[in-house]
């Protein structure tokens, strides 16, 4: 078996814009994420990733660490998650499990100080909450009002 991950997370970096600007998503997918060409700006609290398989950007997500967790949250060392897409020609072939199955490993390196992983995912949006349940998020019973109706707060213990 090869040594290297089919799948890999890595910080946006200037060299992914050209693919990231190409994503696709339906119209009824749109409707409750941002293509990552919305989503690329960078902060000390905003920290755009790219879900790689072999070195070529397939998704993305961004991790806040601003003030917006405190809406999901009340743990001051959460970490929020939005805008995960996957591009709509690499859909099906379980990047965003596999992307999302590395996130503790990705955040215990990149943000030592985070131990929890919140987001909101919209009531319709079952495909999305089946994804976030398989690989450990928990339905937190909180409810938020979005742009696109009531969403669910799941949070994911990110244990060292």
């Amino acid at each position: 078996m090869s040594s290297l991950k089919e799948v890999d997370l890595q910080l946006y970096k200037s060299e992914y814009l050209e693919s990231l600007s190409r994503f696709e998503l339906p119209e009824d997918q749109e409707q409750f994420t941002a293509l990552p060409i919305h989503s690329l700006e960078m902060t000390h609290e905003r920290h755009p990733i790219v879900i790689l398989s072999n070195n070529e950007p397939v998704g993305f997500f961004v991790l806040h660490s601003s003030e917006r967790v405190e809406e999901y949250s009340d743990n001051s060392n959460a970490m929020l998650l939005t805008a995960l897409s996957i591009n709509y020609s690499q859909q099906g072939k379980g990047f965003a499990k596999k992307g999302m199955a590395q996130i503790k490993d990705f955040v215990i390196e990149t943000f030592p100080e985070c131990n929890e992983i919140v987001l909101a995912v919209n009531k319709r949006n079952i495909a999305a909450q089946k994804l976030y349940e398989k690989v450990g998020y928990k339905d937190t019973g909180r409810r938020k009002m979005g742009r696109m109706g009531e969403q669910f707060i799941f949070s994911f213990p990110v244990m060292r």
